[in-house]
């Protein structure tokens, strides 16, 4: 992925790429705490459960992240820009990028992909503070909105004994084809079963849930009280364990809140050396 509107600048004799930089906002020798700030809200703000139409926004954000959060990475990059990285750099092996989702996953707690496949999606929401807030302790009230199990049809989709096993995939929720690419190689694609919608099971209109109209979850809104213990950091997090969104056969998602210090007026918060 070329970056658009990346830059170059000149730094001494050295000629220095600066688009991921540019992309999380941040100046070249910024810290590994202003990088962390600047891609939390950043991921948080263009995350395509918020913002669908941003993915390739979101995409390059992580990408930018996932470079300049490495040491060694950022090293490559540094000296020779995105294609250095896309080839491997002088260091080797950190050519290529992860999964954005992978990325967010990772920063904020979420564990990655295997632990997703698993697990119902975890639910990020950031959540203003002052330093007062964090100095005293406080207590906050916040709504958030989530899929949970339908309870009419308990996850099924419809009446008991009307969903039947998609003939197109087998239930699989996946069409695999095959494509000739030249004579001898053929490349095999897998795509989201159309007839079922990757679902597996295929339900009549007739026998579908009216509840969920065969989706097997409702959206509810549920209100958290969030508890703000004295001496919490900017950036730091609060994760409700559990609950976040509900799948059928998946283990529910964590709610995670993420403080987010506004400037005082006054006064600002000093770190010392150990991190408190």
């Amino acid at each position: 992925m070329a970056v658009q509107g990346s830059c170059i600048r000149l730094v001494g004799t050295m000629v220095k790429e600066t688009g991921f930089y540019d992309i999380l906002g941040v100046k070249p020798n910024a810290s590994p705490d202003e990088l962390k700030k600047a891609y939390r809200k950043l991921a948080l703000k263009y995350h395509p459960d918020k913002n669908p139409a941003e993915g390739e926004k979101f995409k390059q954000i992580s990408q930018a992240y996932e470079v300049l959060s490495d040491a060694q990475k950022r090293e490559v990059y540094d000296r020779g820009g995105e294609t250095a990285i896309k080839e491997g750099g002088s260091t080797g092996g950190c050519g290529g990028f992860s999964s954005p989702m992978d990325i967010f996953d990772m920063f904020f707690g979420g564990g990655g992909r295997m632990r997703r496949e698993r697990k119902g999606k975890n639910i990020v929401h950031q959540l203003t503070v002052t330093l007062e807030d964090l100095y005293n302790g406080a207590t906050r009230k916040l709504a958030v909105q989530k899929n949970v199990i339908c309870e009419r049809c308990e996850g099924r989709g419809g009446r008991k004994g009307a969903v039947d096993v998609c003939q197109s995939c087998r239930g699989t929720g996946v069409q695999v084809r095959l494509h000739q690419l030249i004579p001898g190689m053929v490349q095999q694609i897998s795509t989201v079963c159309t007839g079922c919608r990757g679902q597996g099971q295929r339900l009549s209109h007739r026998d579908r849930c009216k509840a969920c109209t065969g989706r097997k979850i409702t959206r509810q809104k549920k209100i958290l009280e969030v508890h703000i213990d004295k001496g919490m950091k900017d950036g730091q997090k609060i994760v409700f364990h559990g609950e976040g969104d509900q799948e059928p056969g998946l283990e529910p998602g964590d709610i995670i809140i993420v403080l987010d210090q506004k400037a005082h007026p006054v006064f600002t918060r000093r770190v010392d050396p150990a991190g408190r």
